[in-house]
């Protein structure tokens, strides 16, 4: 699996909780210290989180980094 793809795996699952917890994407974002904009294309897979955003979010998510990336497949 390529970077993108494992980029918008990581998205997809990023949206579901989010959703899961009925939170918008502007209230997940100022929750995460992140930009809306920003936190959308994180959502699309279009940006490539530092593993210190990735943990902001996953406070804000209410769970943990290895709930959001568990199997998925090592790049390429």
């Amino acid at each position: 699996m390529d970077e993108g793809a494992i980029l918008q795996e990581l998205g997809t699952r990023i949206r579901a909780q989010r959703k899961r917890i009925g939170l918008t994407q502007e209230a997940l974002a100022l929750v995460a210290n992140v930009d809306r904009s920003y936190y959308g294309a994180v959502e699309r897979g279009e940006r490539n989180v530092t593993f210190t955003v990735l943990c902001r979010l996953c406070i804000a998510l209410r769970c943990d980094v290895a709930a959001l990336t568990e199997a998925l497949p090592p790049g390429e």
